[in-house]
């Protein structure tokens, strides 16, 4: 006999329940982002109303969650509250997306108080705002996990190490399969590090990473090693800040891992310390560096194994306005024309920058033209 099953019925067995939108805010009447967290179900949209939400903090446990500010950042301001000791937000979900929220404020018993804990998989972090917290971001160490940040900032999460002795960082990824950090805008991150990065793959594009008023530690540190690109970033140390060294790559992995391969690429790198170093190669394997623009009392281009291109170090960029942080290339610059085009990898990833950043938190097209500009921007004709 055939059973007839009505279409609507037939979608429900076959098919997981239908996504929704939840709306938090003042006026709704799911009112904290934490009223929605414990009823919110898989694939579920919650739009947060821009807004302060003082003390109110959320384990996040659903898999494909979009979590929104709307009508402008909402900001979630800890003030003493974590959930479960970690951060202002916990998120264990897979596959989660986080946009237009700010965070501050987070502060835990361990010290490593985040504005998020993530420790699921897949994570996308866009047009945020992390500051004033003891990490900005604070992940797990899944090897199947990805995360990208983009369009986003991240300033003064920090511990006192003097007081404590353990360091805050402004984000810190574990050992995680693939991190990606494109247009952000991250600084002064006290004693910590700017970024830390333990994944397996990382790619740092177009970024601005600077100490201003500040003083970090590395700008970018890589212990773990592995597959790195950094390509057009504009970085800076003040003259505080406390290590020789902008990059320090596989400082606490086996320098004899043939497995780790290091590029940077036309960064613009300045030095305002009373000397430093661009990149402190730890490993064995070769790091490559192309077309990297470094100013100031610069001691060491790259220290480590490693092959170096059409590099350029002085003491003068030629930049718009040094003291603003603006290093695009005025037409005195001696970095115009003076690259070469970086190639490829082994593996057929193209070296070439297409982008430079643009402040705050966007890129935009690179002017393409030969022979290459050296440093994150090239010179445009129009100043």
């Amino acid at each position: 006999m055939k059973i007839f099953i009505p279409t609507i019925f037939a979608l429900l067995l076959c098919c997981p329940a239908l996504s929704a939108t939840l709306s938090v805010g003042p006026e709704r009447i799911l009112k904290q982002p934490s009223d929605a967290a414990r009823i919110a179900k898989n694939g579920d949209t919650v739009n947060i109303d821009a807004g302060n939400y003082s003390g109110d903090v959320a384990i996040w446990r659903q898999h494909r969650l979009t979590l929104r500010g709307t009508g402008g950042r909402a900001h979630l301001q800890a003030n003493g509250n974590s959930a479960e000791g970690k951060a202002t937000w916990v998120i264990k979900g897979n596959n989660v997306v986080v946009e237009n929220i700010e965070f501050s404020g987070a502060t835990v018993a361990d010290l490593n108080g985040a504005g998020i804990r993530f420790e699921g998989t897949h994570l996308t972090v866009r047009n945020a705002h992390f500051h004033d917290n003891q990490m900005g971001i604070l992940t797990g160490s899944n090897p199947r996990s990805d995360i990208l940040i983009e369009g986003s900032e991240f300033n003064d999460n920090t511990v006192d190490f003097r007081r404590h002795g353990k360091l805050g960082h402004n984000i810190y990824i574990g050992a995680i399969r693939h991190f990606a950090l494109r247009n952000c805008y991250i600084h002064d991150a006290v004693t910590g590090h700017n970024v830390k990065s333990r994944a397996r793959e990382n790619y740092l594009l177009y970024n601005r990473i600077t100490d201003e008023h500040g003083a970090s530690s590395y700008l970018i540190d890589l212990p773990n090693g592995g597959d790195a690109f950094i390509i057009g970033n504009v970085l800076r140390q003040s003259p505080g800040s406390d290590n020789w060294t902008a990059i320090s790559y596989a400082g606490e992995y086996s320098r004899n891992n043939s497995d780790q391969n290091l590029y940077a690429v036309n960064n613009t790198f300045v030095n305002d310390r009373s000397r430093g170093v661009f990149i402190h190669n730890h490993a064995n394997a070769e790091a490559v560096s192309i077309n990297n623009l470094l100013v100031g009392n610069i001691i060491i281009a790259l220290q480590g194994s490693g092959r170096q291109r059409h590099n350029l170090m002085i003491k003068n960029g030629g930049f718009v306005d040094r003291n603003t942080f603006d290093y695009r290339l005025l037409p005195s610059s001696p970095a115009i024309g003076r690259g070469a085009d970086p190639g490829m990898t082994e593996n057929g990833i193209s070296l070439r920058p297409e982008f430079h950043y643009q402040h705050p938190l966007s890129r935009e097209a690179r002017r393409q033209r030969d022979p290459i500009d050296i440093g994150a921007y090239a010179f445009d004709g129009g100043l």
